[in-house]
């Protein structure tokens, strides 16, 4: 981690203990989890469901996950001991801790286009992998050879690029794939978080993929109470404040996270004694003890 970077973490975790409950905003796979070509085997990295866990036993920040999958799939894999907030499909569906499920709605003229492409991409889907979501249609081409990858995106541009002119639809890139989808993005569901909570409440939002740079630009809108995290193993251009190599960094923000809000919440610096176990717990995790 460079100087700069750890400068601006301890900034962003001293104004924590000075303003109201933090939010933490977290994208799943490639930030909590690792990218796995089965979906459904995307379990968090080593140590990370025990940290979420401690800060949601603290009751003291609103934690959500921001998501492109559907947001019923976030739960089960996360494994936490309540229910989440989750915003799904990239912010146009949330799903509330009770169960509760919004759903932006879908021009007609738009729905028309898209259901008209998966009826195409589920008889031919251009040599890649189809994935139909309730509000886009998906292409992807991770674990393709090199000139396989780039002859089917190629053609699903060739698709895709004149759809997006529509009202209501648009294009999202990320690694190895291509979306064509309505509703807001996770920029979007950033700034709906935010237009719910304390003007002066620290946020951070940790991401991994091309989709997460509209909640950094989001997050950096902020100023000082903002904090824009790229976690991935291999650093990229982005709009981040700080990058993070998972899981070991992963892991030690979390657990600083915890030991933060402990302190805010007990005001007691030297808070070593009376700690539930799920904190003892987690410390070890992030510190590499299994």
């Amino acid at each position: 981690m460079t100087p700069e970077a750890d400068d601006k973490l301890n900034d962003f975790f001293g104004r924590m203990g000075r303003g109201a409950s933090p939010i933490l905003l977290l994208d799943y796979d490639g930030t909590l989890a690792r990218f796995r070509l089965d979906r459904f085997q995307a379990t968090p990295f080593a140590g990370v469901r025990q940290l979420l866990t401690a800060i949601q036993r603290q009751g003291h920040t609103r934690m959500a996950v921001i998501t492109g999958r559907p947001a019923s799939e976030i739960g089960p894999l996360l494994g936490l001991d309540t229910p989440l907030e989750v915003w799904g499909l990239h912010g146009a569906e949330r799903l509330y801790p009770d169960g509760r499920r919004e759903m932006e709605e879908t021009p007609p003229a738009a729905r028309e286009k898209l259901d008209e492409l998966r009826r195409r991409l589920s008889v031919d889907s251009l040599g890649g992998r189809f994935e139909d979501k309730p509000n886009a249609a998906v292409m992807h081409w991770r674990g393709c050879s090199h000139d396989k990858a780039k002859h089917v995106e190629q053609r699903t541009r060739r698709l895709f690029e004149p759809l997006a002119l529509i009202d209501g639809l648009g294009l999202l890139e990320f690694e190895a794939g291509l979306e064509l989808r309505t509703g807001r993005d996770k920029g979007g569901a950033v700034e709906a978080i935010l237009a719910e909570s304390s003007p002066t409440a620290p946020v951070a939002f940790l991401g991994d993929d091309l989709t997460d740079e509209a909640g950094f630009r989001a997050i950096n809108s902020l100023g000082p109470r903002g904090l824009s995290v790229l976690v991935r193993r291999e650093y990229r251009e982005t709009a981040a404040q700080v990058w993070l190599r998972p899981p070991a960094e992963l892991r030690t923000f979390l657990d600083r996270w915890l030991r933060t809000v402990e302190r805010q919440r007990t005001g007691n610096r030297n808070h070593g004694m009376d700690r539930p176990p799920a904190y003892d717990r987690a410390e070890q995790l992030a510190c590499g003890i299994s």
